[in-house]
């Protein structure tokens, strides 16, 4: 017998398959074990067979809308990163490299300001809402804006990610326990996910996240909980070619094709039209600021193939 479903879990050599039918604990095939083979990853939707004691075996992976190496993680359709201006104050820099990754995967970045009841965060939502991106303020702590954060996750499959301590776990527990957010008749979905103290010494959290898992939220939502920034492949910026890190930063967009020189990278050229949209503020600097670096760290990686 066979059946169709989303793995939610990968542990152990063990992948658990949400179904029509309910959770199923399955092995994967002997052949995904063969060099060239895929590997199944959680978010991946696969075909499975159905075992007599209840168990199932992975037979077949459908084609994947995207895949990540760190997390192992499959078809995401939204990277939420939960970012912060309270402790810990989040560096712009980090926010746009998982804003670029996300572009380059074919998914929709969401910009989540958490602890605005501590700080507004002002100019990281003018950065953010400059560039294009939907940007929330949320607080896990009073609830604000968690009922608009789960309207925009709706029928999605989204990673959560972010500096350790800025609240990921807290924001996806309010979300859990969200009243609004729910279908008439069911219960609050507590994750009681582990949330790590914040160090104010060191402005920074502990890691409470240790392998990903994906949890259902109502209305078709499916999000995944990740274990911070330096989860997600952030040096896969770096392997790409110099010239193609501005394709990773849609509000450049609308100028790149207005520069006076075809091959312009957006840096220092004259008649840059980018550069311009930068000096009138239609592009954010802070944005710019980090394009620079990256198309920089993407030209030593070059430098250094070829020694």
């Amino acid at each position: 017998m066979s059946a169709e479903g989303i793995i939610f879990k990968a542990l152990g050599g063990f992948y658990y398959v949400e179904t029509g039918e309910g959770l199923v604990e399955c092995r994967a095939r002997g052949r995904f074990r063969k060099a060239g083979e895929l590997t199944p990853l959680v978010g991946d939707r696969v075909a499975i067979d159905l075992q007599t004691d209840g168990s199932g075996y992975v037979v077949e992976i459908r084609p994947r809308r995207n895949a990540f190496v760190r997390p192992q993680i499959a078809n995401i359709d939204a990277m939420v990163i939960v970012i912060s201006a309270a402790i810990p104050v989040c560096d712009p820099y980090l926010v746009d490299r998982m804003t670029a990754i996300a572009a380059r995967n074919d998914c929709e970045p969401i910009i989540c300001i958490n602890k605005c009841d501590m700080d507004a965060a002002d100019e990281l939502f003018e950065i953010y809402t400059t560039a294009g991106f939907v940007t929330l303020r949320v607080s896990a702590e009073t609830g604000e804006g968690i009922a608009e954060l789960s309207d925009a996750l709706r029928g999605r499959l989204c990673a959560f990610t972010g500096n350790t301590g800025v609240g990921k776990s807290s924001v996806l527990n309010a979300l859990g326990s969200d009243i609004d957010a729910q279908e008439p008749g069911e219960d609050a979905h507590d994750f009681a996910i582990p949330v790590g103290e914040v160090s104010e010494k060191l402005g920074r959290g502990r890691h409470t996240t240790r392998h990903v898992e994906l949890f259902k939220l109502p209305f078709g939502t499916v999000i995944a909980d990740t274990p911070g920034f330096s989860s997600f492949d952030t040096a896969m910026m770096e392997r790409i070619a110099p010239e193609e890190v501005q394709l990773a930063f849609p509000d450049f967009a609308p100028y790149r094709e207005l520069c006076r020189f075809q091959d312009c990278i957006h840096v220092k050229e004259p008649g840059c039209a980018v550069l311009d949209a930068v000096a009138e503020g239609q592009v954010h600097p802070s944005r710019h600021a980090s394009y620079a670096l990256m198309v920089e760290a993407a030209k030593r990686a070059k430098a250094r193939e070829y020694k």
